[in-house]
Order: C-alpha cells, then sequence, then structure tokens
C-alpha cells in the first residue's frame, strides 16, 4: 500500500521520528529550566530582596560558558553529539535534585542556589551547542531553515508554559520545591526522548589538539562577516534590553502581582516567539536579513514600552512584541550560523556562539540588576531599549550585507584549520 508524501516541506520535517524525538527532548528541557528559572528568581528575591541578587543570578550561569567554550567546542567535535547530549541532561536533573535538596533542608544564605546555578551554568555551556551541532546530523540540509523554525517554535510553547506552570505551581504549593520535583521530572523525559535518536555518521576527527584548532572556531566567525555581524547583533542589543532579568521586580514592586503574574509576565515573550517561528516554518521570509535589522527595531521599541507600563495586560503585551521580535534574529541567525559552518568546525563555532548567546542573556541578567540596583528599575530597562536602538543603528552601518542574507541554498567558507 502506498504512502501519501507530506504535503509541505514543514510536514515533511515533523515525520522524521529522529527530527521528532530530538525536539521533544529539547522540548522537556527547556519546559524544565524554564519552571526553574521562575521558582529561582521568586525564591531568591522573597530572600534578598535586592535587584542586584537577581543579576547574579545571569552571571554565576555565565561564568562556566566564558571558562569553558574552547574545551566545549573541542568536546562536541571529538565525541559522538548524542553521548554528550544524554550526558547533560542526566546533570540537569541532578542540579534540579539539588535544588530540590535544599529547599527541603531550608535555605537560609544565597551560596547553595548560586552553587547549584554554576553547576546548571556549566551543563547549559556544553547542551546549547550540541543540540545546535546535533540537528544537522538528523536533518537533511534542504529542510534545516524549517527545521529551525519548528524548532524554535516548539522550544517557545516550552517558554509558554514552563514559567506558567512553574509559577501556578509555586503559587498553589506555597514554594518552590514542587516546582524543582517537576522539572526533575521533566529531564528524565529528554533522557527516554533522545535516546532512540539515531544520527547520521560522520567521519572521526584526526587532528590534533593544540592553539590552532582550539581557536579554529573564533577565527572562522571573524572572517565570516555575516556570522559575525549576525551573533554580535544578538549579543549586544539582548545585552542592552534584558527586561527578562527584573521581571520578579516588575512583578512583584510595580504591578503587585504573585508568582502566578511573574509566570505570565515570562511566558508572554515566548508567545509572541512561537506564533513568528510556525508561521516562518509554514512561510519562509522572504528578506531575512533586512527583516531580522527590523525586528531588532522592534525588540528596543517594545522594551521601551514595557519599562514604563504600570498595567499587567499592557505589560504582557509589550513582552509579546519583544518576543516575537527576538524569534525574527534567531530564525535567521540559526540556519546562517549552521548552515555556512563545516560539519568537522559546528561544535567550535557552536560554542562561539552559545558564548554570544549566553552573554546577551546572562551577563544582560547581571547588567540589568547592576543598573537596577544603582538607577532603578524603570530607567534600567528604558535606557536599555534605547541602547538597543542605537546598536541596531550601528550595525546597519557597519554590517550592510547583513541585510542582503538569504538563507536558501545558504554556503560558507570552507574552514581553516589545517
Amino acid at each position: 500500500m502506498s504512502t501519501v508524501a507530506p504535503s509541505s516541506p514543514a510536514r515533511a520535517v515533523l515525520a522524521s521520528r529522529n527530527f521528532s524525538r530530538y525536539i521533544g527532548a529539547r522540548f522537556s528541557t527547556v519546559l524544565a529550566t524554564e519552571m526553574q528559572a521562575v521558582a529561582v528568581g521568586w525564591q531568591v528575591y522573597e530572600l534578598t530582596r535586592r535587584p542586584m541578587s537577581l543579576g547574579l543570578v545571569g552571571l554565576a550561569q555565565f561564568l562556566p560558558s566564558f571558562a569553558l567554550f574552547l574545551v566545549v567546542g573541542q568536546i562536541i567535535d571529538r565525541f559522538p553529539r548524542k553521548r554528550v547530549l544524554l550526558i547533560c541532561y542526566s546533570a540537569f536533573a541532578c542540579c534540579f535534585a539539588l535544588l530540590m535538596l535544599f529547599t527541603y533542608r531550608g535555605i537560609h544564605s544565597m551560596f547553595p542556589i548560586y552553587l547549584v546555578l554554576v553547576l546548571l551554568g556549566t551543563v547549559r555551556s556544553f547542551h546549547h551547542p550540541t543540540a545546535q551541532s546535533f540537528l544537522p546530523q538528523i536533518v537533511e540540509e534542504r529542510d534545516f531553515p524549517t527545521a529551525v523554525a519548528w524548532q524554535s517554535g516548539l522550544n517557545q510553547t516550552a517558554n509558554i508554559s514552563g514559567p506558567a506552570v512553574g509559577g501556578v505551581i509555586y503559587a498553589l504549593t506555597g514554594g518552590p520545591l514542587a516546582v524543582y520535583f517537576a522539572a526533575f521530572l521533566a529531564s528524565l523525559l529528554a533522557i527516554v526522548s533522545i535516546w532512540p535518536v539515531q544520527p547520521a555518521a560522520r567521519p572521526a576527527p584526526r587532528r590534533e589538539v593544540n592553539l590552532r584548532t582550539l581557536l579554529a572556531g573564533i577565527r572562522f566567525v571573524w572572517h565570516e562577516k555575516v556570522v559575525l555581524g549576525a551573533i554580535s547583533l544578538d549579543l549586544f542589543a539582548v545585552l542592552l534590553g534584558g527586561a527578562v532579568a527584573l521581571m520578579p521586580v516588575y512583578a512583584k514592586e510595580i504591578l503587585h502581582t504573585g508568582p502566578w503574574g511573574l509566570g505570565l509576565l515570562r511566558s508572554a515573550p515566548a508567545i509572541g516567539a512561537m506564533l513568528i517561528a510556525v508561521g516562518v516554518a509554514h512561510r519562509p521570509l522572504r528578506r531575512p536579513g533586512s527583516t531580522m535589522m527590523w525586528g531588532v527595531v522592534g525588540f528596543g521599541i517594545a522594551t521601551i514600552v514595557f519599562g514604563f507600563s504600570r498595567n499587567l495586560w499592557l505589560s504582557m503585551l509589550a513582552l509579546f512584541f519583544v518576543g516575537a521580535t527576538d524569534m525574527l534574529s534567531i530564525l535567521v541567525r540559526g540556519p546562517v550560523v549552521q548552515l555556512s559552518t563545516p560539519d568537522e568546525m559546528r561544535g567550535r563555532v557552536n560554542a562561539v556562539n552559545s558564548l554570544f548567546v549566553s552573554a546577551s542573556n546572562e551577563v544582560g541578567q547581571f547588567e540589568s540588576g547592576v543598573t537596577a540596583q544603582w538607577f532603578g528599575t524603570v530607567p534600567a530597562v528604558v535606557v536599555g531599549g534605547i541602547g538597543t536602538l542605537v546598536i541596531i543603528a550601528l550595525w546597519a552601518r557597519w554590517f550592510p550585507e547583513l541585510r542582503r542574507v538569504k538563507l536558501n541554498n545558504y554556503s560558507g567558507i570552507p574552514a581553516d584549520e589545517e
């Protein structure tokens, strides 16, 4: 009996068992980390009542990425990526179990939480570049932009449900313990999902480890100006416009809501991002480069609106557009980085890319916490949004090739490491 071919490239990608299991594992992991982030954010602010403490949450997770990114790239390129992912998912489960243990025994100091966050940052420094490097091994190159859009859409679904579920559980149980337990279960599900995935075989690397191979990812990004422009634009735009870091302060002190309100605020950007991702999966961007740059403009404007808002629903609407416009950048940057990079270098290049992403998120969270402590919460967010608009104006002048980026049949420069 003959089978009917999928009616569209979007459905064809989802028909792959390897891909569906892979995004199932990614969904579970993002769900777990988002639930944990809500619980940690509220727990930290309840214990300290200082925005600076929220900034240190970001810094604790960034430092391992900065310290390890050269080693991470080598490991991803030298060892089976599925094995690295399984170790990462197991390590996530251990971190959530530690948060459960510390909370159950009673936390009166920030040190145990910061210690676990450093461990989580270490795991994340391996997980993100490994997952990005693993995807091209289970998806055909012609389907890759569609696969990135579906992956981003499912991730954003987890970004929506994770904070909302975590906030509700926190509010109903009166504490973070049950949230950490739910995150622990989700990380176990990720292990089960990724276990049957069979990636395409790739030749074992034969190169020696030396300073030249360690720095190959940095050299590649520096010479590939489109890649450098795309990831550095995201770095500085999100670094300055990091309103997410101060959501616990907004929820408690400005919007006068509780953990459930914090969950809604954290879900709002993901709703906007998910809708954009699903739309692009069915209808690819016609002018991806210019769309990405206008998206950054919208990101800065939406951040400024959120900064001034005193109404929960207006704040959620502004954050909806923060997520939607940020997703436009992600959907262009992801395929450009992956398809321009030879497979034998993807680990090192993605380690550099992940360092940029981690710097934009976690260092941006630290920057937001510091500026909010010094100048106040609202000025910190508003000035950050204005800074994002300045950045896009500069990048439009310094990287004009970004406006001309196309994703169809994109091919990058060859590796130069021998």
